[in-house]
């Protein structure tokens, strides 16, 4: 079989099937890592020059580019897990504004968590997504049941489904039925002036100062007067049939607060809706390829290692097109289908320990590991022999 390795050769732009990293002085210069070297030093690997080795340089220069993409893939992917929450919402930007953030440390955020604890909020009434809008019905005298659905929504929200959210159906606040202790025509607590023994002062005295519980308790006991002798003003809601106690003695206008239910259970309803230049998954997240001059000599070895396993897997494929090689008087067997095996295991392995070393790093592993160091930390100290002080 020919030999078509034949030793290094001097690498020039367009080698590569992508070109990605070709500009790249580090990859195609004259430097310690570029690819020539890995070549020559991937080909020695293989058995050169004691047996043939069946590829040209541009296919370990392929093999070399693919190992470099690999790598930049496991970190960005990496990343894009461990900064996910902080990054939705985030522009993109577009054209020459597009974010890359690429190599680039990221602060974390709690914005992404406030907008998830906005739906709570929306509940509650104290903010979130989801308008509340305002709507009233005439009530008639002695009518108890209304139905909402006949009486507004189909009117009002052209037939979307609405939920009452409050009602604004209450007794007279407690408040204007109480006597003003303040006011200078005086009844009641003025009557107190003579008790305590005020009422000849000259100048004469035009009000008494009460504290601020002796209102908050005859406010509390107007409500329990309201609450236990009377009917209580409450309503009931049933698939949007109201029934308002007690009995109305009157006719006036009922208002109350609503959401549309297709706005409350909408998953697009965010600030973000509708645009398509924020990131909203995985899959827009701006990551692209490292550049090969920022990767350290740790990521470089990986990549070299990787690189090799990606190059017995194609000289397996070669090798594996015809399984021997006849010559005089015998045959020679061809080392395809364990050179293919041998490298399936290797990618394997180097994958699992990148992400295992990934995963160690992440924000989480390295928070509970300063947290165990700082623990550690006090029980040494905690062995420190205490001085004594003689004054």
């Amino acid at each position: 079989m020919e030999q078509i390795w034949i030793g290094s050769s001097s690498f020039s732009s367009g080698n590569t099937p992508y070109g990605f990293y070709d500009s790249d002085i580090e990859f195609s210069g004259t430097g310690n890592h570029n690819v020539d070297k890995f070549a020559d030093w991937a080909a020695r690997r293989l058995g050169y020059p004691i047996v043939d080795i069946e590829m040209p340089s541009g296919s370990f220069y392929a093999c070399y580019e693919e190992a470099i993409t690999e790598y930049s893939a496991q970190v960005n992917q990496f990343n894009i897990k461990d900064n996910m929450l902080a990054l939705q919402g985030q522009e993109t930007g577009s054209g020459a504004t597009k974010t890359d953030l690429t190599h680039r440390k990221l602060t974390p955020t709690i914005g992404r968590n406030i907008q998830l604890a906005e739906q709570y909020g929306s509940e509650a009434g104290v903010g979130g997504t989801v308008d509340f809008k305002t709507g009233s019905i005439e009530i008639s005298s002695g009518s108890q049941v209304y139905d909402l659905d006949a009486l507004y929504a189909q009117v009002s929200e052209s037939g979307n489904a609405i939920e009452l959210r409050k009602v604004f159906y209450d007794a007279t606040p407690a408040i204007q039925r109480y006597f003003d202790p303040y006011a200078s025509a005086g009844q009641g607590s003025l009557n107190l002036m003579d008790q305590f023994g005020w009422g000849n002062y000259s100048p004469a005295v035009s009000f008494l100062m009460m504290p601020a519980y002796a209102d908050l308790l005859r406010i509390q006991a107007i409500e329990f007067n309201d609450q236990i002798r009377k009917s209580a003003y409450t309503f009931q809601l049933r698939n949007n049939k109201l029934r308002i106690f007690p009995r109305p003695t009157k006719d006036f206008k009922l208002n109350f607060n609503y959401v549309k239910r297709s706005d409350r259970d909408s998953s697009t309803i965010t600030e973000h809706s509708g645009s398509s230049d924020v990131i909203s998954d995985f899959s827009n997240v701006p990551y692209n390829n490292m550049e090969y001059q920022y990767i350290n000599h740790v990521g470089r070895q990986w990549i070299r290692k990787y690189g090799l396993a990606l190059s017995k897997e194609m000289l397996g494929v070669v090798r594996g097109k015809y399984g021997t090689i006849p010559i005089p008087n015998a045959e020679v067997a061809l080392d395809g289908d364990t050179l293919r095996s041998e490298a399936s295991a290797e990618k394997e392995f180097l994958t699992t320990q990148l992400r295992e070393m990934l995963d160690q790093t992440s924000r989480k592993a390295m928070l509970e590991a300063d947290k165990d160091e700082a623990e550690f930390l006090q029980e040494k100290l905690k062995k420190v022999p205490y001085p004594i002080y003689i004054g």
